[in-house]
């Protein structure tokens, strides 16, 4: 690491440039991190001025100052301790190249770190700092070994174990070594497995390896296994493991963030010798669980009455007892237990036999047995000083288990689950007798990755205990377990999850009382079975469907929300319409079905409450909205959306998906309309004074509650388009036609709605021969929408009635030549329809007067006024 930022050390540049190490650093708490800092291409002295400073992640804008080569007063006060202790500093390594010494790592040291260098240039200009990242993780590395005295002959095998493990989540990698030390030496490599997972020896021990002498065996996933075959007394000393734990940094280098060493283990090798004066015997070396062994150790040697000797009883290397001079047995805990309830004995039978009894042989007890005499001499004080040690060599014995009969078995009630069904398991244990013990139980679950869980286990007591990743849903009562009968055992997974998919397996183990009332482990047998649990989200989809997108007005309409798949009831769906009126660009809650059966209507849902009917239906989740009386303000766009939910186990809810259908728009549609009229063509001659009258009549019409709107119109041959005579509204509102105006025809219109309905009449009293001419109505229906606006439907033009006004026949206009005169009274208004009338000719001038005959019973329409300027609403016509 060191000599990537040396090379960078002499690099010239234009502008000033600050380097730091790369990050992310991952370094373990307590650990001694290092990061380094240069900088180049700078102006002044050469020897620069560095200052760190962090920014940590519970605030990343906020800079806290940690050191510096310029200023004592630039650290915060929460570093002050440690730099005054020497914890933190700053080294300077051949120049400019700085490096910040942190040696007592703590979590609260993560952040970003920042190398700032003040500036001694003339300009500003370059880079002054750099940052990188350092991220502090627990120290998890656990290196252990059982701390012992080994006595061992030469040319013995050694063999010792180390655990050797770690819970770091980074990807790192581990490296053992064992090591051998004489006191006041140092430390001697016997062996080693590198993170490249390299077998190495250090010199003294290497051709040893080379010889297959020396051996480092890995045994599971933790355990690493030391073997040196035979012995030699230069290798006496201690011996214990270490271990260190690497990750790899950005740069690509590996960095040890941590080592661990074990306990030691003190081996004590003696040498061999030609005279035999010790020796180790036994009746047999293969019994059974249950049975008792005796060793005896014999010592043969001249005036033994006369010495002192201790006698030591070893099992597997490891000490059992130790019998001194007083003849008094020390026995370690494990032993002592055991003797204290009458299962062992050691003892001095004579000055030359020394005894061991085992009187109840368990299977554990197989391996390895010896004793070693050690010679002591009693100082002038009363004290003994142990003289030289000797030792025969190892009996080992075989300790058969009890044989056991039982199988197991393992039944489900079912291999494929949807996630939330109950998981139901029996474990039965068919044996060749009757029962002649008892069985303790453990249900593991064993995942995709090997990884084993206890979900419950019962000991042979009867007890019920859940594992620790279960004892929660255990407490609710969602994983239970139970002795069914003596042999068969049931478990039981309620409101199963996604992750309760694996291989459940049941160890099932026999215990039986042995003669001294201790239970002994007889056998042990296992089955298991596979489960799949599938994700309640898988396939969960939503479709908004509507049998007619386009919906006439007042009509009804349905929306349905279809769900898939079909939920079971314990699997609630909430299920909410959203609409987006014609118009807008927001959607808004319509309603919802809450995943508890409720009904909530959205704040802006008023004026669709009153007109829907909504249903759900069970157990498909499915939801339908039936609107009745269709209008404007139903028509936009629609869009269903579900959510999927799933009743934890401590009554709790989670959301498990949420799904939205496509949009679904329907459109408000005018219905089709069925208007007809009648299109027949009519021909009407008439004299002058006679009634005109025009029809308009319908044929058909799309509703009972049709009203209509109706325009008169007259076509004359000198006109390009007809003139408007008068209109009615769909609302009964008189409105007068430009040709009404201009002709005067206020007085002598008359217009009819028969009661019958669909026939509109318009009647000219007193026809002239002006009026002759081609009429027609225009006809529009209008009907009212539900939300009681009117709205024109359709129209239609009717059939022409060619009108042809004629003078009467024979019946000239009586004209009168009169001699001027004063002028008489004015003509009255009055005059009978039934006859003209003569004034007497003093009166008349001899002016030409034409009179014409009126009817003074004319209907008039409402509001019809009749002008007085109008010479025909006084029955005459002046020419």
């Amino acid at each position: 690491m060191l000599r990537v930022f040396l090379s960078l050390v002499g690099v010239v540049s234009a502008q000033r440039q600050v380097t730091v190490q790369e990050g992310p650093l991952y370094r373990t708490e307590g650990s001694h991190i290092t990061i380094w800092c240069n900088v180049s291409g700078y102006q002044g002295p050469s020897e620069q001025n560095f200052q760190w400073s962090i920014y940590l992640p519970s605030s990343p804008e906020r800079e806290v100052q940690i050191v510096s080569t310029m200023d004592s007063s630039f650290p915060y006060a929460i570093y002050t301790q440690r730099i005054r202790e020497g914890k933190i500093f700053i080294e300077r390594v051949q120049g400019n190249p700085t490096l910040l010494h942190i040696t007592d790592l703590q979590a609260r040291d993560a952040g970003e770190y920042e190398c700032h260098t003040p500036s001694t240039d003339k300009q500003y200009f370059g880079i002054y700092s750099a940052k990188m990242n350092l991220v502090v993780i627990p120290d998890s590395l656990q290196t252990t070994a059982m701390p012992q005295t080994l006595h061992r002959v030469e040319q013995d095998p050694l063999e010792l174990t180390c655990e050797v493990a770690s819970e770091t989540v980074q990807h790192s990698h581990l490296s053992v070594a064992w090591l051998w030390q004489k006191v006041g030496e140092k430390p001697v490599e016997v062996i080693s497995l590198s993170r490249d997972f390299m077998l190495h020896s250090g010199s003294e021990y290497a051709q040893r390896q080379s010889l297959g002498e020396v051996l480092l065996d890995k045994l599971g996933r933790t355990t690493f296994h030391l073997t040196i075959f035979h012995l030699q007394p230069s290798d006496q000393g201690e011996f214990y493991c270490e271990a260190a734990e690497w990750i790899q940094d950005p740069d690509g280098s590996w960095y040890a963030m941590t080592r661990k060493r074990s306990e030691g283990a003190v081996v004590n090798v003696q040498p061999t010798e030609t005279e035999k004066f010790l020796w180790l015997e036994t009746e047999k070396r293969l019994h059974t669980v249950g049975e008792p062994v005796e060793f005896r150790c014999i010592l043969e040697a001249q005036n033994v009455p006369d010495r002192y000797f201790a006698v030591s009883w070893a099992f597997n290397s490891s000490l059992i007892a130790t019998i001194g001079p007083n003849a008094v047995p020390v026995l370690n805990s494990e032993f002592a237990h055991r003797e204290a309830r009458g299962q062992l004995n050691v003892a001095k039978e004579s000055d030359s036999v020394f005894v061991l009894k085992i009187y109840h042989l368990r299977q554990e007890d197989r391996g390895k047995y010896n004793c070693w005499v050690t010679e002591r001499e009693k100082t002038v004080t009363g004290e003994f000083i142990d003289k030289e040690s000797k030792r025969p060599k190892n009996i080992p014995i075989i300790v058969l288990p009890l044989e056991s009969s039982i199988s197991v078995e393992v039944a489900r009630n079912a291999s494929v689950i949807l996630e939330g069904k109950d998981l139901r398991f029996s474990c039965s244990v068919r044996m060749a007798g009757r029962l002649q013990g008892r069985f303790s139980v453990i249900w593991q679950l064993v995942d995709r990755q090997n990884r084993r869980s206890n979900i419950m286990w019962l000991d042979r007591d009867g007890t019920v205990q859940p594992g620790s990743s279960y004892w929660e849903r255990s407490s609710f009562g969602s994983v239970q377990m139970e002795q069914v009968q003596p042999n068969s055992f049931s478990l039981g997974i309620f409101n199963s999850r996604k992750e309760d998919k694996g291989q459940y397996e049941c160890h099932v183990t026999e215990w039986v009382r042995v003669v001294d009332g201790e239970w002994q482990i007889v056998g042990e047998r296992r089955a298991s079975t596979p489960i799949s649990i599938i994700a309640l989200e898988m396939g969960f989809a939503v479709t908004a469907i509507s049998r007619a997108p386009g919906v006439t007005y007042s009509d009804s309409f349905d929306l349905q929300c279809i769900i898939k798949p079909h939920y079971p009831a314990q699997v609630p769906v909430s299920v909410t319409w959203w609409f987006q009126p014609v118009g807008t660009v927001e959607f808004h809650d319509l309603v919802t079905f809450t995943r508890d059966g409720g009904v909530q209507w959205g704040n802006r849902s008023s004026s669709f409450q009153t007109r829907t009917a909504t249903e759900k239906a069970e157990p498909s989740n499915n939801v339908r909205l039936s609107i009745s009386r269709a209008s404007d303000t139903e028509a936009g766009k629609y869009q269903c959306v579900a959510e999927l939910w799933r009743k934890n186990y401590n009554n709790t809810w989670t959301q498990l998906a949420e799904r939205t259908s496509s949009l679904l728009v329907i459109r408000l549609l005018q219905p089709v309309t069925k208007l007809q009229v009648s299109k027949s063509k009519r021909t009407l001659t008439l004299v002058e004074n006679k009634p005109i009258q025009l029809n308009c009549s319908v044929k058909s019409q799309t509703s009972q509650n049709s009203h209509f709107a109706v325009l008169w119109y007259v076509h004359k041959p000198s006109d390009a388009n007809g003139k408007l005579i008068l209109k009615t509204t769909h609302n009964s509102a008189f409105e007068y036609g430009t040709y009404a105006e201009e002709e005067g025809l206020r007085a002598r219109l008359q217009f009819e709605r028969h009661v019958s309905g669909g026939l509109f009449s318009l009647t000219f009293q007193r026809a002239k021969v002006s009026d002759s001419g081609s009429y027609y109505c225009h006809l529009e229906e209008w009907l009212l929408s539900p939300n009681y606006a009117w709205y024109k439907l359709a129209e239609e033009v009717s059939g022409r009635t060619e009108v042809t006004v004629k003078q009467p026949a024979g019946a000239a206009q009586n004209c009168l030549l009169r001699k001027r005169c004063s002028p008489g009274p004015p003509l009255s208004p009055g005059l009978s329809s039934k006859a003209s009338e003569v004034l007497p000719s003093s009166r008349l001038d001899s002016s030409v007067i034409c009179l014409r005959p009126h009817s003074r019973r004319t209907r008039r329409l409402p509001d019809q006024r009749v002008s007085e300027e109008d010479p025909v609403a006084a029955g005459f016509s002046r020419v």
